[in-house]
């Protein structure tokens, strides 16, 4: 980055001196001079300031990036590291030109009351993202997901918003004084690993202990062979209802990340549904037995003024178990 900035400089410092030594050979009045010395002046000061202000802010950028704990990508130090760079150069090339810098930040003092009213929103994205940034609750590369129903890796957090990457790989901007205010869950921290629950249940007629081993074998081949899952995390089958026609159970597996739980989940239902098949494990489904009891239906009666007024608003109906069959003239009332 140094010598980048070198290469910048260079060129520019050898044509500003190039362009003195010429204007102190040539005879020039002294105005003239005094004039293109302060444009030279001006014109080194200003690259000058450009390549500092590159030079810091990549020196910030691979600080970033070189520290698990601050942002890698977060583009909000790099810009406000080189807005000041930028303002300082900008204040020296007022004083080189004689102008009194003094009432300028006086002005500016008085003037920001009035552009920090007019730009509240502004301003508290901007502080919100550095409180983000500064309590290192959110940083790029991130899975996070928002009580409003966002989710995705945290791509970049700059002045203004927080940008989002879905699973989809569509982008989502979210403020940053929203996500400040917002319930958030980071599933990269503390640690990126992750367990996750697959919910399963067998027949009553089940030999538990067999449920149980086949299940473990089962957990042990995806854990070994799929992607994404963690090997040296403990698996664990626990039973935990006795259901309506089944006895559910929890299977517990660890993921490497969160996106990974979608293709070990695939797999270990697959797997775990194949294997149960061949060992004659049945898994039943949802059965309900219905009752119907045979005898007089009630109908209530339903009021929409007074009794004598409306008479028939409700009736009462007697019903055999087979109208068909008995022979008599039913009487509704």
């Amino acid at each position: 980055m140094i010598v980048a900035a070198l290469r910048t400089v260079a060129p520019w410092a050898a044509i500003a001196g190039g362009a003195a030594g010429a204007a102190a050979a040539l005879p020039l009045t002294r105005t003239v001079q005094h004039n293109v010395n302060q444009v030279l002046t001006v014109l080194m000061i200003f690259v000058v300031t450009v390549s500092a202000a590159r030079v810091i802010a990549g020196l910030v950028r691979t600080v970033t990036m070189s520290r698990s704990g601050v942002a890698g990508s977060a583009t909000i130090f790099v810009n406000i590291t080189r807005v000041l760079v930028l303002a300082i150069g900008f204040l020296v090339v007022l004083q080189t030109l004689g102008i009194s810098i003094a009432p300028l930040l006086t002005a500016l003092g008085v003037g920001g009351l009035a552009v920090a009213l007019a730009l509240q929103d502004t301003l508290a994205n901007l502080f919100a993202g550095i409180h983000i940034l500064a309590a290192k609750t959110v940083q790029p590369g991130d899975y996070i997901q928002l009580s409003s129903g966002e989710e995705g890796y945290v791509e970049d957090i700059n002045w203004r918003q927080t940008t989002i990457r879905d699973l989809s790989n569509n982008l989502v901007v979210i403020p940053n004084g929203q996500l400040a205010k917002t319930n958030m869950t980071n599933f990269m921290r503390p640690e990126q690993k992750l367990t996750i629950l697959v919910q399963a249940g067998v027949a009553y007629d089940s030999d538990l202990e067999h449920v149980e081993k086949v299940t473990m074998e089962v957990v042990a081949e995806v854990m070994t062979e799929i992607t994404g899952a963690v090997p040296d995390h403990e698996p664990a089958v626990r039973f935990h209802t006795f259901g309506d026609s089944r006895i559910g159970f929890t299977v517990i597996l660890g993921v490497g990340e969160f996106s990974d739980q979608y293709r070990i989940k695939h797999e270990f239902i697959k797997r775990l549904h194949k294997r149960y098949r061949a060992e004659g494990i049945r898994i039943p489904a949802p059965a309900r037995t219905v009752a119907l009891q045979q005898g007089a239906v009630v109908l209530p009666q339903q009021r929409t003024g007074a009794a004598d007024d409306a008479p028939h608003a409700g009736f009462t109906r007697n019903l055999p178990a087979d109208p068909s069959r008995d022979g008599v003239d039913h009487e509704i009332s």
